[in-house]
């Protein structure tokens, strides 16, 4: 496995992620900016806020997860399932290299309920 590659990646993923939230949060401030218009208007305005917030939100839990992986690189555990310390599989963290679970794993998770908001890494 090439740590270095899937370091860049990551360290370009956080670069990225750092954007969305910075652009995000000037989303949800603007759209809260007080408008002359109608209740439709501030319908408008308060869902476009919302949206912002969740998608913000949704960046800040892949941000957290991406750090985590950058530190499992640190430490020489990327790449290891955290329950059951087998490889994860190649295509896996391929498609999401902050995954934290081997396949079979992430599915026990995901049965127990154990899915971060935000959903599944599947």
């Amino acid at each position: 496995m090439n740590i270095e590659r899937y370091k860049q990646r990551l360290l370009n993923i956080e670069r990225e992620l750092l954007a969305d939230i910075a652009r995000l949060e000037g989303e949800a401030c603007s759209s809260g900016e007080p408008e002359v218009g109608d209740a439709t208007d501030a319908a408008t305005s308060s869902e476009g806020t919302s949206e912002s917030l969740e998608e913000e939100a949704l960046a800040s839990r892949t941000l957290t997860a991406v750090r985590d992986a950058l530190h499992r690189i640190e430490a020489g555990t990327y790449g290891k399932c955290a329950a059951c310390g087998r490889p994860i599989e190649a295509a896996r963290l391929e498609a999401v290299p902050w995954a934290r679970y081997c396949l079979e794993d992430q599915k026990k998770q995901d049965e127990a309920g154990h899915v971060p908001q935000g959903g599944s890494t599947l």
